[in-house]
């Protein structure tokens, strides 16, 4: 007798038993009290036909009771962590569509939870990966401060392990400075100021940036392309993206190589392309270049920190823009930046 627990249910049949109680004692009393047979058989069939609705409804009504119940049931164990179950919904109704709603608010409600794990796991590994990135530089500053302490007198070594100390505060320096770009973008918090752009222009501009290194380390830096070739981007962040894949480019390429910077445009997609022949990737490698903190085992490059290409791909993307890497190990890389020229209607 649970349904009848609820107080409205209950009501309802309270409600249905009177009215028939009444129309009878209503007909009967029409009837001055003289009931012929034909009346009585009436009056039964009356009454029967009551009870038979009564008994329907309380059946009825116990059914959807027990859908309801076992619905709860379903709830509570969701509630309870079995994030994988869901009401049965496979029956036709305003009942069912109510419960085809709830297991779609379960699986917005999963997919929230599954974000929040992946975040939560994301910054741990982050937080983990900083600190190891951190751990090198800030040994190597303190056992050159050790050092300098012991060579007081000697000048030439105390400019050697301040060249040294400088370099290890810039590894720290451009480590930080990525952290907080990519928390930028993650964050949203950057509003990117688009505006058409001569990517000749850039590209010269990525040149210069490079070209003392690049003539230190005795490498050849080209461009090619054509000079009215535009870009709407964010100039800033674009030189940023180009630039980084640039330094990988030459954090990977030996004395005597040479790295280029090509640009072009079709009928649909502007393409920037940087292009090196040196050592290439590793074909296990190939999958993971663009994840944050990833250092190939198999990398001669022992001072990155494993961000720069990760950034560029975020800001590529911010642009609606991909980016896709083709390379064979021992003959070089091909990093393909592509961006497609809106249609006009």
């Amino acid at each position: 007798m649970k349904i009848l627990v609820n107080s409205k249910i209950k009501g309802l049949f309270c409600k249905m038993i009177v009215c028939i109680m009444t129309f009878i004692l209503l007909a009967v009393l029409l009837s001055g009290f003289k009931i012929a047979p034909e009346m009585l058989i009436i009056f039964l069939c009356m009454g029967g036909m009551g009870v038979f609705i009564i008994i329907f409804c309380y059946n009825y009504f116990k059914e959807q009771n027990k859908i309801m119940e076992t619905a709860v049931a379903q709830i509570e164990e969701y509630i309870s962590g079995n994030h994988k179950i869901r009401i049965d919904c496979d029956e036709e109704g305003e009942l069912y569509r109510l419960f085809h709603e709830v297991n779609s608010l379960a699986v917005i409600l999963n997919a929230h939870i599954e974000e929040e794990r992946r975040s939560k796991q994301f910054l741990k590994n982050t937080i983990s990966d900083i600190s190891h990135q951190l751990k090198t530089p800030l040994a190597a500053l303190n056992i050159y401060n050790g050092l300098l302490q012991n060579e007081a007198a000697d000048i030439p070594r105390i400019q050697e392990f301040t060249s040294l100390s400088e370099t290890e505060l810039d590894r720290i320096d451009a480590l930080v400075q990525n952290l907080l770009k990519i928390a930028k973008l993650d964050a949203g918090s950057i509003v990117l100021d688009k505006k058409p752009e001569n990517v000749g222009e850039m590209m010269k501009e990525v040149e210069l940036h490079f070209a003392y290194r690049a003539e230190k380390e005795q490498k050849e830096l080209s461009l090619s392309g054509e000079e009215d070739i535009l870009l709407v981007c964010d100039r800033n962040w674009m030189l940023e993206t180009v630039n980084n894949i640039v330094k990988n480019a030459l954090d990977h390429t030996e004395c005597g190589d040479t790295v280029e910077i090509k640009w072009k445009k079709s009928a649909s997609v502007i393409q920037i392309l940087v292009k090196d022949n040196g050592c290439g990737i590793h074909p296990e490698d190939i999958h993971h270049i663009f994840k944050r903190f990833y250092r190939s085992r198999f990398s001669k490059d022992k001072q990155g920190i494993g961000l720069g290409l990760s950034l560029a791909k975020m800001i590529i993307e911010a642009h609606n823009g991909m980016i896709e890497v083709k390379s064979e190990l021992g003959k070089g890389s091909t990093f393909i930046i592509s961006f497609l020229i809106p249609t006009k209607l």
